[in-house]
C-alpha cells in the first residue's frame, strides 16, 4: 500500500507541478529567480544545459527538476525515478510563486 501511496500521490503532486509552471505565452525567469540562476549555474542557457543532461539521463520513468537547496541557500537540479516527489526524495523544495518571495539571493 505504502508503495501505491507513493507512486500515485507522487504522480499527482509532479504533475500538478508540471501543469502550475507551464505559461500561457512562454517567457524567460526574471528578478530574483533570473539573478539566482546566473549565480548558481553562470546564465540560463546554463541551467537549462544541467537539467537537460540530468532528464536526458533518466532510464525509464522519472522526474528532472530545478529545486531549492534551503541548506546551502542555491538552486540546485535534481533527478528523482519513477513518480518520487522532489522534497521527500532529495530534501530540496519545488520552486512556487511564494518560494520566490524567500530571499534566494
Amino acid at each position: 500500500m505504502q508503495s501505491a501511496l507513493k507512486f500515485n500521490g507522487g504522480g499527482h503532486i509532479n504533475h500538478s507541478i508540471f501543469w502550475t509552471n507551464l505559461c500561457k505565452d512562454g517567457g524567460e525567469p526574471s528578478g530574483k529567480l533570473l539573478q539566482a540562476i546566473n549565480r548558481d549555474f553562470g546564465s540560463l542557457q546554463g541551467l537549462q544545459a544541467r537539467l537537460n543532461a540530468i532528464a536526458i539521463a533518466v532510464q525509464g520513468s522519472g522526474w528532472g527538476w530545478l529545486g531549492y537547496n534551503k541548506i546551502d541557500k542555491r538552486l540546485e537540479v535534481a533527478c528523482c525515478p519513477n513518480q518520487d516527489p522532489l522534497e521527500p526524495t532529495t530534501g530540496f523544495f519545488k520552486l512556487n510563486k511564494n518560494m520566490l518571495r524567500i530571499n534566494l539571493i
